[in-house]
This record gives C-alpha cells, structure tokens and sequence, in this order.
C-alpha cells in the first residue's frame, strides 16, 4: 500500500492520495484501498475493494462460498457482469450493472456470493465494487436484512455536462432510494476528457478513480488511486481522459475494531464472533449450506 502525503501546499483540498495494494482472492484479484493502517475509514466507510476488470474462462468465475459478518452493511455495485447472492435470510438475488445490493449484517449474517450456471459455463467478465459500510453503534445490532435496488430505480442527473448517478444519499439536488444508517454519499460520474465537476460536501469524503485520470489543481490523480478530501468548500475535479469515478463519503462514524469479516466498536463483539463462527453458531446459507470459509 503506497500513501502519499499532500504536504507540499500543491493542493490544500488533497489530504491524502492512496494506491491500493492487491489482494488475491483466489480466481481473481482485487485492488484494496481500505482500510489502510493510516487511514481506516471515509464516513461510515471502511472498506473498499475495486473487483476486475476479470475475465473468466468456461467453468470459472466468483465462488465466495458462505461466511459471516457483524455489525455492518455490505454494498455489491458492478459495472460488468453478475453475481449471484444467496444468504442466511433466505435471500436469492442476482445483481447486474447498475444495481445494487445492500445486505445489513447488524447482529449477524451469513452469506455466499457465486454466479449461476449459465453465465459460470461460460467465458465471461466481472467487473465492479464491494463496499462495506460500518453502523452507527445504536445500529450495530440491528435485526439482519437484505435490499435489492434495481438499476432504473437509482436517480440519474446530469451537472456541468457530466452523467451523475447518485447511489446512496443525497446530492446534486437528488436522493437516492437505497436505505442508510448515517449520513452517506455514494455516487458515480462519468467525465470526458476536459470535463469539470463539482464534488458534493460532507463530513468526510474520498475520490477513486476506476477508469481514466483526473487533475485537483495542478495534482494528478492517476487510474487506481483514491483521493482523500479535505473540507474545503467547492473541490472541483478537472478530468485529463475519459474517466469513470466513485465518490464516497459522509458522517464520521467513530473508531471501529476490524478483523477477517467481522467490524464492531466493541472489541470483544468482534471476539465472540469468532468464537461463534468457529462454534457453528451463525445460521447456515439457505440452499447453499455445505460449505463455508473457515476462521483463518
């Protein structure tokens, strides 16, 4: 993990810039930019994973098989592919590009993330975001709960020429549908080459740039990276190529314990989850019971 430090007065909207480091996941590899040991959280985010681009061959392709996770919501966003999720709720959804799954962990959740047959038989690309997202403490213990958002139903806008879409929360004058703990911002931009945009304000917030290179004053951020944002007012983003970005943000939530799939602001809740997991106390996948990634 390289973290790059705007000390130099370039840039006084810039706080950091990170480049993720690359995780083997088995099939395929992601680009993690958090949580890092320098900065664990953007808002009440704290985890992002940048999945693919990934081509499969016939008979290969995402086989997450069941694990559990606590007090705290996932966020499943592709940009090509699919994926099937199946948890221990009883919940069966395929998400495609533009969708987005929302699956709140609170007091306990298991659950598996595979590709159904007809697209795993043959050769085909996945590629997308997975988030997590860590609740507000009076949320941590939620009952378990699982949203699926349709594409169409997640609000469009276009601002200064650029195609918005607003994932989560409010900006730009829209809200999204999908349902959040904290104050939340999620949105996605698609900037040509010469473009300028705006960024929304919030509490705390971050850039990533999936595809393409974009420019804060004279500070190039490249492909891959995440910008951390200051709070200064009216950060506008030049974009220097065709260019795909995610932009998270929001209220800052508080110190939170991580370990494996399990976050909490109590370390001996993350504790117990373990032993629990390891117990065989967490429900089992409905329709996908056999397996299960064992504690590490």
């Amino acid at each position: 993990m390289s973290i790059e430090k705007s000390n130099d007065g370039v840039c006084e909207a810039i706080e950091t810039i990170i480049k993720p480091r690359e995780k083997d996941l088995g099939e395929f590899s992601v680009r993690r930019t958090l949580p890092t040991t320098q900065r664990k959280t953007v808002g009440p985010w704290i985890f992002f994973d940048h999945m693919g681009p990934a081509n499969f061959s016939a008979g290969s392709g995402v086989n997450v098989r069941p694990h559990p996770h606590i007090n705290l919501a996932t966020v499943t966003y592709l940009f090509e592919g699919e994926i099937l999720h199946r948890d221990s709720l009883g919940s069966y959804a395929t998400i495609t590009p533009g969708d987005i799954n929302l699956m709140v962990a609170g007091k306990g959740i298991t659950h598996s993330e595979r590709e159904r047959p007809e697209v795993k038989n043959v050769p085909h690309t996945l590629h997308g975001l997975q988030l997590w997202l860590a609740l507000p403490e009076k949320d941590e213990e939620i009952e378990p709960a699982f949203y699926h958002y349709p594409a169409a139903s997640i609000p469009s806008i276009t601002v200064e020429g650029v195609p918005i879409r607003v994932l989560m929360g409010s900006a730009y004058g829209v809200t999204s549908p999908v349902k959040t703990y904290a104050e939340t911002l999620y949105v996605e931009a698609h900037m040509q080459a010469g473009q300028r945009l705006t960024l929304p304000n919030t509490e705390e917030r971050a850039i990533y740039v999936v595809k393409g290179g974009l420019k804060i004053k004279e500070t190039v951020i490249p492909e891959f990276s995440m910008v951390i944002l200051s709070a200064a007012d009216e950060v506008v983003i030049d974009a220097t190529a065709g260019s795909r970005i995610a932009f998270i943000g929001g209220e800052k939530i508080g110190k939170r314990f991580i370990e494996w799939n399990f976050i909490s602001s109590r370390k001996e809740r993350v504790e117990q989850a373990k032993r629990d997991w390891q117990a065989g106390v967490f429900p089992k996948v409905i329709g996908d019971e056999d397996e299960f990634i064992p504690l590490p």
